[in-house]
């Protein structure tokens, strides 16, 4: 069964409110577009790294998330490691239901 977050996530990529990729999401966190990012628990340790420091950085809020597949699926592609949120309404009530 699909989670909450899951379904929101599909509903903000189908709005064009997502990006998703490593170095695209850098991107958006470095021109302070992003509001939120997921990050997938089985990326790689320089990834999560190189990601976890950028968003603290920037002052992005950041959330895990289970696998690397499960988050491409709710995007509607393969897997992905890391996906930005780049539209405020999506990201707050994504953060109300992480925060739960």
């Amino acid at each position: 069964m699909k989670s909450r977050w899951n379904s929101l996530l599909g509903l903000a990529n189908r709005a064009g409110k997502c990006v998703s990729g490593e170095e695209l999401v850098l991107k958006e966190i470095r021109s302070q577009r992003a509001k939120m990012i997921l990050l997938a628990e089985d990326a790689s340790a320089n990834t999560k790294k190189k990601l976890i420091d950028k968003c603290t950085y920037y002052q992005v809020p950041y959330y895990t998330v289970p696998d690397r597949t499960e988050l491409g699926n709710a995007i509607g592609k393969e897997q992905r490691v890391t996906v930005a949120v780049i539209d405020n309404g999506f990201a707050e009530k994504m953060k109300t239901l992480f925060d739960q």
